[in-house]
This record gives structure tokens, C-alpha cells and sequence, in this order.
């Protein structure tokens, strides 16, 4: 698999950016002049609402060949669909049990696209409400063809594990490899070609806000996901006159409106609401050099706020590689108990603290306040071995969607025939070894 990306980028979290692919396309001075240059259409995307603090408010004006209104009525998608956005008794289930899934099929057809392998796993709450969180897998064989793709219902933060995705949008095209994210945001329209064949990741969908960079604290203005490493992409239109399909996920449920042209006749851009991309070889790890296994709060990337300060509607952590030299301490991640939802997935190589079983492509559920931990051989490993300064997780990349909602699960998800129902197991073996008349 090739890691190359010929596509420009721009640099910056959170930045007002300006692109144009003709010179002089944005206009001077003003976003709606009577007469745009070039002839083109000015358009308003609002990522919030307009009388949010400035501090807060998105929105991106763009200067486009035809309005995007300029197509015929939405109609149900006809396709099955496996996707949800309402999360209640009707549409899940709900389960405190630990889950593991081997690593999802990727289907046998050449014929399934980025759209028709959308699957939802779990989530919370109701897309129509804005109030929570969904959690899809993708497992594709072929690119969109004259296909576009947007969300009514939340952003999108796409982790890409088999194959590249080359990912068209109405700000520019990018490149997402495996070991890279993407997000895309509300009402961004985008297609996906798969220029490595069959291809298969994971995606977040939150229902409400937007994701920000963690805040630092006492680590300083340094460290974790730097600012400067996100990239944005640059301005390049298409000027056609050819059938389209806009698919659009509204409530949880798809729908798709043809058009006689191209979504991607944005000439030029300017604005601080736009999708991004982002390397995790490029997290500046933070860990304990003393003693003690830290919070795995310290992995996180990106992090979308809820209404109480501390808590997240749900926050993207990775565990990547680094140095452990912690001393007197068992080292992997500890037993656990927690008052967040934990989904965990595998980009590449073996989880530190799972041996066999937990695969890339895979993933595992652990539900507030269900018991979770190390399985029985890495204890054994963890509490025998030599605390020497080591590497710990090289060649690896694990991540987790971490969440203050209780999740339900799909029926697609309990009954998926890759659910490892021996999960169980990997714990009962660990060993008693307390000794009231030792310490």
C-alpha cells in the first residue's frame, strides 16, 4: 500500500483558512458581493449556530459554479441500510456484558461502496435531538461513482485500517492512510474512492458540538496532537454537466436527491469550518517517568465537550508507541471500572494488554461499569518481568472512543457472526495469589 498523498494541504486547528483554485475568486472586502467574481454563487455553510460566541462560531462561506440547492427532491434511499440515529428499545439493545468482535468481514461483492458499507455498531441518545453519539464501521470493495455523502446529523471522525481513503469534498480532496483520522463535519458533502482495493475502519459520529483539541492544564502550551500537524485541504472544482446522487443521512435514516452537475464546483473558500486530517505518528506522547500506570485520559487527540466541564460526549484516545520506565509499578493498562463507555479498536500490530484474540479490525466493548482489564497472560507477563526502561506498543496502534453515555447495541452488532463469544475467557484464568501471611 502506497502512503503517498500528491494532494496541498493548509496548516492549523481551528484556523480561518482562505483557498482559491483561480486567482481572485474570493472576494475583496465582503462575502456577498452583488456579482461574485468569476460569476460564481456565494454560499454560507454553518457549523453553528449564528449567535454563537465568536470564540465558538463556525461557518465557511464558499464561491461556487451553481448553488447546492440546485437539485430535485430528496427520496428515500433505496438500498438497505444498517445505519441508526435513534438509540431506544425500538432499534437496540442494551448489554453491560464485555464484547469482543474478531475483525469484520469485508464483503465478497465488488459492488459495495463507502455508503452501502456503513454499519452501526451501537450509540446513544437521538441524531434528531443533537444529544449523543453513534459508532459505525465501514467495510467497502468499491469507490463512489457520481456519489456524494454528507451528514444532517453530526461529524464524522473517520479511522481508516485496510487501504487508503482518497476523499473528495466541496473545500478540496485528501488522502487518509491507516494511522491517519479524518474528520469530516456536519452537512460536508464528500465521496471516497479506494485506491487500494477493498477497505475497511472505523468512524465516530457525534450528535452534538464539535471536536477541539484537548486543553493542556499543567503539561503547558506543548504536547499531544500539536495544532500546526492538521491539515486541511485546498480549493479544486469540477465544472460538469453529468448525473449526481447526494445521499444524505437525516435522523439516522438516508435519503438521496439527484442533481444534473457536480457537488464539487466550489472554486474557492474562506472560513474556520472545514474538514481536517490528522497523522497519530505525530502525537507528542505524554506518560509517567517515575512510578504508576497515568490515566489513559493522557492519549487524547481530539475530545468533543459535553455540557459538564471535564466530561465527554466523546473523546478519540490512542495508545501509541512509546517508552515505558515506570518503577515498582505493573505496567499495563490496570483493571478497571469505569464511569465512561469504552470502544476500542486495532489499526495495526498486538493491544499491550490483550494476547491474541483482540485483532486488527476488530473491536471490544466495555460498558459503564462493567469490569475490564488485562487478560490473564499479560498479568502473568506484567507482574515476572524485569522493569527495565523498554519500548512498549512499537509497530502498534490501538485507539478508543471513549464516552459519558451508556451504549446500545445494533442487532446487526450482538448477533454479527464475528462476535467472539469466548471474550470471557481471557480473565478466568488469572491467578489467586493472595497470602494472608505474607505481604
Amino acid at each position: 500500500m502506497s502512503t503517498s498523498d500528491q494532494y496541498i494541504y493548509q496548516s492549523g486547528f481551528g484556523n480561518h483558512f482562505s483557498s482559491e483554485a483561480l486567482p481572485g475568486a474570493l472576494p475583496v472586502g465582503q462575502n456577498t458581493p452583488q456579482v461574485c467574481p468569476y460569476g460564481l454563487y456565494a454560499e454560507q455553510l454553518s457549523g453553528t449556530a449564528f449567535t454563537v460566541a465568536r470564540s465558538s462560531n463556525q461557518r465557511t462561506w464558499f464561491y461556487r459554479i451553481r448553488p447546492s440547492v440546485m437539485h430535485r427532491p430528496f427520496e428515500p434511499y433505496n438500498n438497505e441500510s444498517h445505519m441508526v440515529g435513534t438509540f431506544d428499545t425500538r432499534t437496540t439493545e442494551p448489554t453491560p456484558t464485555q464484547i469482543r468482535w474478531l475483525p469484520f468481514d469485508i464483503p465478497n461483492t465488488e459492488h459495495v461502496d463507502f455508503i452501502d458499507g456503513l454499519h452501526t455498531i451501537g450509540g446513544a441518545g437521538d441524531a434528531a435531538l443533537k444529544s449523543g453519539l453513534a459508532v459505525h464501521i465501514y467495510a467497502a470493495t468499491a469507490s463512489m461513482n457520481k456519489r456524494a455523502f454528507s451528514s444532517s446529523d453530526g461529524d464524522f471522525l473517520i479511522v481508516p485500517q485496510q487501504g487508503r481513503l482518497d476523499i473528495t469534498t466541496e473545500f478540496g480532496p485528501l488522502i487518509v492512510a491507516p494511522n491517519e483520522i479524518a474528520v469530516i463535519q456536519r452537512g460536508m458533502r464528500f465521496s471516497v474512492a479506494l485506491p487500494d482495493g477493498p477497505s475497511r475502519g472505523y468512524m465516530l459520529e457525534v450528535f452534538e458540538s464539535h471536536f477541539e483539541l484537548p486543553d493542556l492544564g499543567p503539561i503547558g502550551a506543548n504536547g499531544l496532537a500539536n495544532p500546526r500537524d492538521f491539515k486541511t485541504p485546498t480549493a479544486k472544482y469540477e465544472h460538469t454537466n453529468d448525473e449526481w446522487h447526494i445521499v444524505n443521512k437525516y435522523q439516522g435514516e438516508l435519503f438521496v436527491a439527484a442533481q444534473d452537475h457536480s457537488p464539487y464546483d466550489v472554486v474557492a473558500w474562506h472560513g474556520n469550518y472545514a474538514p481536517y486530517k490528522y497523522d497519530l505518528a505525530n502525537f507528542a506522547v505524554i506518560n509517567s517517568v517515575s512510578f504508576d500506570h497515568v490515566d489513559p485520559s493522557i492519549f487524547t487527540v481530539l475530545t468533543c465537550k459535553s455540557a459538564h466541564p471535564g466530561t465527554a460526549v466523546a473523546d478519540f484516545v490512542i495508545f501509541p508507541p512509546r517508552f515505558e520506565v515506570q518503577q515498582h509499578t505493573f505496567r499495563p493498562p490496570y483493571f478497571h471500572r469505569n464511569c465512561m463507555s469504552e470502544f476500542m479498536g486495532l489499526i495495526r500490530g498486538e493491544y499491550e494488554a490483550k494476547q491474541g484474540g483482540f485483532l486488527p479490525g476488530g473491536a471490544s466493548l466495555h460498558s459503564m461499569m462493567t469490569p475490564h482489564g488485562p487478560d490473564s497472560q499479560t498479568v502473568e507477563r506484567a507482574t515476572k518481568r524485569d522493569l527495565l526502561p523498554g519500548r512498549v506498543a512499537d509497530n502498534t496502534q490501538s485507539f478508543m472512543f471513549e464516552s459519558m453515555f451508556q451504549l446500545r447495541l445494533t442487532k446487526w452488532a450482538i448477533e454479527n457472526q464475528q462476535r467472539d463469544h469466548d471474550y470471557y475467557k481471557a480473565w478466568q484464568s488469572i491467578p489467586v495469589t493472595f497470602n494472608p501471611n505474607q505481604i
